[in-house]
């Protein structure tokens, strides 16, 4: 084996053949809307329903998460192409809801209301690893929208999911 420096090399080529679902988080601190694109998601447990989502501690939304503010998590349609970049690189805090159509829910969470899927979330503990916290949330309510076409990120460029004919 290499040096962590060559093994971090290896490593970030390795990721880029792992094909995520594109998801943002959304949710609303002092009144602010604020959303974040991530890949670092995965599903934990359906007993409790439960999600775990890894975020930069430099990431704008951190401290909203830190303090365990209930969020949505929305899984990108392929058509949210545009959405994605303008969350990534394009635009800061509101200006990242300038695309989509934004509901609000019962517990005031904003959510894509056209999104593949919205699971809210409450935040139930947190662990440091790194440059990031991974937070394990408890999914409050969940729902879905349109055929299975989520937006996929790999090898640093979007995508969309094609199913095998059977």
């Amino acid at each position: 084996m290499g040096a962590l420096t060559e093994t971090s090399d290896d490593l970030r080529l390795a990721l880029r053949r792992l094909a995520k679902a594109v998801v943002v988080i959304s949710l609303i601190e002092e009144g602010e809307r604020k959303a974040l694109v991530v890949t670092a998601v995965s599903e934990v447990s359906l007993d409790p329903p439960s999600m775990v989502v890894c975020v930069n501690r430099l990431a704008s939304l951190y401290p909203a998460m830190a303090k365990m503010t209930p969020f949505c998590l929305n899984i990108l349609d392929a058509d949210h192409e545009e959405l994605a970049v303008r969350c990534v690189v394009e635009a800061q805090g509101e200006m990242r809801f300038g695309l989509g159509e934004w509901g609000l829910s019962d517990d005031g969470v904003p959510y894509l209301t056209d999104a593949q899927a919205n699971m809210f979330c409450e935040t139930r503990a947190s662990l440091s690893h790194g440059s990031h916290d991974l937070f394990i949330a408890e999914v409050t309510g969940a729902k879905t929208s349109g055929d299975v076409d989520p937006l996929i990120y790999a090898d640093g460029r979007y995508g969309h999911y094609t199913p095998h004919e059977d």
